[in-house]
């Protein structure tokens, strides 16, 4: 006997880079192990280099990490770190970057890279120490040439890279690395200039058994699928909301309305200011968590 299934892909982490300075409340860490260090961290988004702003959202939103990292002409290894998060085979990892400006004049680096220690994963140590962050998932512009191709260079638009994960034995907890790394880089050296990272997500592919789509359907209402000012939400069973997030279909958090805001098991939701798309809808109940879409007309 057949079975049917449907596949849908769920959004496990992300982050947007809206406001740098709640990084660190939420987990996430940077050191700058430069030689020589510079001033330069990574940083909230924003300035001419940038002029279009972020991949999404507003011109500020994203986060990013230029040439003074270093002084004179130096080796730039200049760190941002996630806070852990557990991963299984077959999750997708993403993020979008580009270089500032128009042009690679001077060519720059980005490695992402992942730790399998979790919150015991050991942190960088000079401009060539790695850690325990020696997998490297995504490297763009390795070699640093000067073009802007998103394959053999760093892009001056922004780019979606991604890596998929495999060869674990077991779900594991992860942290993840941005390491913005230049060799004779810094004001006096040959290479570097600005980079930027934005809207980095986690993504799960899952497969439900028809039974489960019918009970999932069975249990929670969302409608209207096109939505022009209000989204209703609607749970049977006796089940109460405890949260409804919204993410464009890149993985960016849109929106997030908690418990204390939403009615105990019907909610209407405001998105008349979303721009025209489609987007996903979380909403998440004390017994489990459900996945719509919808389009915003």
């Amino acid at each position: 006997m057949l079975s049917s299934a449907t596949v849908f892909s769920q959004v496990i982490f992300s982050e947007g880079f809206d406001t740098f300075t709640s990084l660190a409340g939420a987990g996430w860490t940077s050191t700058n192990q430069s030689s020589p260090v510079g001033a330069s961290t990574w940083a909230q988004g924003g300035g001419t280099a940038f002029s279009t702003g972020g991949q999404a959202g507003g011109t500020t939103s994203f986060t990013l990490c230029n040439f003074n990292s270093t002084t004179g002409a130096g080796t730039i290894s200049n760190w941002l770190m996630t806070p852990p998060i557990t991963v299984k085979n077959g999750d997708v990892i993403s993020f979008y970057s580009r270089k500032g400006g128009t042009a690679n004049t001077y060519p720059d680096r980005l490695e992402f890279r992942l730790s399998d220690q979790g919150a015991s994963s050991t942190a960088p140590s000079g401009a060539t120490g790695v850690g325990s962050y020696t997998n490297v998932a995504v490297s763009i512009n390795p070699n640093l040439t000067t073009s802007t191709s998103a394959t053999t260079g760093y892009p001056v638009t922004w780019t979606q890279y991604s890596y998929t994960v495999t060869g674990l034995s077991a779900d594991t907890s992860m942290r993840m690395a941005f390491r913005y790394y230049v060799t004779n880089g810094g004001p006096d050296g040959t290479n570097s200039d600005i980079v930027g990272v934005d809207t980095f997500a986690v993504t799960r592919t899952a497969t439900l058994a028809t039974s489960d789509v019918q009970l999932q359907k069975s249990s929670i209402s969302i409608y209207p699928t096109i939505a022009d000012r209000e989204l209703t939400i609607s749970l049977k069973n006796n089940q109460q909301i405890m949260g409804i997030s919204i993410y464009d279909m890149s993985g960016k958090a849109i929106s997030y309305v908690k418990a204390d805001v939403v009615d105990k098991s019907n909610s209407v939701v405001d998105v008349s200011q979303l721009p025209t798309g489609n987007y996903i809808v979380n909403v998440i109940t004390k017994e489990a968590k459900y996945t719509s879409k919808f389009i915003k007309k």
